[in-house]
Order: structure tokens, then C-alpha cells, then sequence
């Protein structure tokens, strides 16, 4: 068994989950999230903000979805993707 990768001030979700970092699957809550009109994260520092935003991106935005497998597998949103979601056409 290989050494653990705890991601101390890393917020990137690509480079977490490219890199075999631990990653606290938070997923579920992009779900939640397409139902509010205003969202405003009210949380302390080293909350995972940033991260919780990067992981949107990487789930919104039209340039990564080629690597929407790559980096979703295994989590909640892989499984159950919104209707919102990028739909690859193959």
C-alpha cells in the first residue's frame, strides 16, 4: 500500500483526483445546488470552498467534458448526473 495523499492547501478537483489524493466526495450537493436561484457560501476558512468551486467548474464547463469520466467515476454525480450536466454525444 502506497503512501496517503492528504491535499493540504490544494483546491484544484482536477489535480485531487488525477493525483490519487483523498477526496471527501461532496458531490451530492451539486444537485442541491441547480435548485437555489442565489447561492453565497458562508463557511470559515479552509472549509473547501475553493475546492467545492473548482469542482463545479470541472462539472460545468463544456472544455473538460471529455475528462468527465476520468474525474467523476467513482463519485455520487457519476451516477446520478443533474439534467444540467454536459451531455457527451459519442
Amino acid at each position: 500500500m502506497g503512501k496517503i495523499k492528504i491535499p493540504y492547501g490544494k483546491s484544484d478537483f482536477a489535480v485531487l483526483r488525477n493525483e490519487n489524493y483523498i477526496y471527501i466526495d461532496k458531490t451530492m450537493f451539486i444537485e442541491k445546488l441547480e435548485n437555489y436561484i442565489n447561492t453565497i457560501y458562508v463557511r470559515p476558512r479552509r472549509f473547501g470552498k475553493s475546492l467545492f468551486t473548482s469542482t463545479l467548474i470541472c462539472y460545468y464547463d463544456i472544455n473538460k467534458k471529455d475528462k468527465f469520466e476520468k474525474l467523476f467515476k467513482g463519485l455520487y454525480i457519476y451516477d446520478n448526473p443533474t439534467d444540467k450536466k454536459i451531455v457527451i454525444i459519442y
